[in-house]
């Protein structure tokens, strides 16, 4: 269905051309846009249309026409104005709208077959018959982009994004839930990694670096078979990108590293790995001075001297806060394999505890 806001636009434009007044009224004889202020006087007689055989009459002086979508009536027209082409002007008016309604119902199918190829709803026939008669290309290659907006997302923040991408046919901006928009995009074959998080870029300065706004994408797929593969990749590019990366606001799947393989370990193996590690204990019993310490050693590669510069403190303080680290865990961060588990062990409490705070 057309928005009121469209049907309004058109019809002023209309109005500013042809000097005649306008008014669409749905079936069941409710004003949905208007240039002339007493329009509500026609509301019974635009009523009383609806039933009658013809599919255009003068009443009190104005002229009403039907529209239909497909042999379905949706809207009465009421064109009003003094000039004899009245009646032609109306047409025309009437022959604008159902090709508003044609181009709004592509959008919807084109909209919702978007929406069952990225949820995995389709056959894979009926991926390729629908595509066929969508007109959409099944060889593009593509990459989708997941933006999490941070708020229930409203029009604005979908209309904002389709602008950047209504350039091209085979760009679908669409929404599957309340906080994300998705964007697949046509990717040319002379892309680079740089040029797809261009793109991400652009996408995230929509909204004027709002931080709580997060942009993720997946791969590049090259058939639209495998357009799910790249939704789902963004989809977990933006929970680990959360859980590993705080600090950026856009991520892509192919940086995410270790991360990835740890967002998709059990919660039952991720307890008893830390178990074996700490015992009863948790990264989180640590004082802020020793997280401290362990994060800045590990930024500086295991440099003794590097870390006791950057933390403003004695190399022989540092070396006293990791002795009484390994007493405590059995675990030397200046052994490569321990600062290794111990770095794994930190990520994963990370994410058990961004998994619980899912829970509630």
């Amino acid at each position: 269905m057309i928005s009121n806001q469209v049907l309004q636009t058109t019809i002023d434009g209309l109005r500013s051309i042809t000097r005649i007044d306008f008014c669409v009224i749905d079936t069941e004889g409710k004003i949905l846009a208007s240039t002339f202020s007493d329009a509500e006087r026609y509301t019974e007689p635009a009523a009383a249309f609806v039933d009658s055989p013809a599919d255009s009459q003068v009443v009190s002086g104005c002229q009403f026409f039907k529209v239909f979508d497909e042999h379905q009536m949706e809207y009465i027209l009421l064109a009003y104005g003094d000039s004899d082409d009245v009646y032609m002007v109306g047409k025309i008016a009437v022959f604008q709208i159902q090709n508003l309604l044609i181009a709004y119902k592509e959008r919807f199918d084109k909209d919702n077959f978007i929406k069952n190829l990225l949820l995995d709803n389709l056959l894979l026939v009926d991926i390729y018959n629908r595509a066929k008669k969508l007109h959409i290309e099944t060889d593009v290659r593509r990459v989708v982009y997941m933006i999490e907006v941070g708020h229930d997302k409203d029009g604005n923040d979908l209309d904002h994004v389709r602008g950047i991408f209504e350039g091209k046919s085979q760009n679908f901006v669409t929404a599957i839930d309340e906080k994300n928009i998705i964007v697949v995009r046509e990717v040319d074959p002379a892309e680079t990694a740089e040029d797809l998080h261009r793109t991400a870029e652009v996408i995230y300065g929509l909204f004027k670096g709002d931080k709580s706004v997060h942009v993720a994408y997946g791969t590049v797929v090259n058939e639209i078979k495998e357009v799910s593969r790249s939704y789902k990749e963004a989809r977990m590019a933006l929970d680990v990108g959360k859980i590993f990366f705080e600090e950026n606001n856009i991520i892509a799947y192919a940086t995410l590293g270790i991360g990835r393989l740890i967002y998709q370990l059990p919660i039952p193996l991720c307890k008893m790995f830390i178990k074996e590690i700490f015992g009863s204990r948790s990264p989180d019993d640590f004082d802020e001075e020793t997280l401290t310490t362990i994060n800045k050693f590990f930024e500086n590669s295991l440099n003794v001297s590097e870390t006791s510069r950057q933390l403003y403190i004695h190399r022989n303080t540092l070396v006293y806060r990791l002795d009484k680290l390994q007493k405590s865990t059995g675990l030397d961060l200046r052994v490569f394999e321990d600062a290794i588990t111990f770095k794994i062990a930190l990520m994963v409490v990370k994410y058990m505890k961004y998994m619980e705070s899912l829970d509630y």
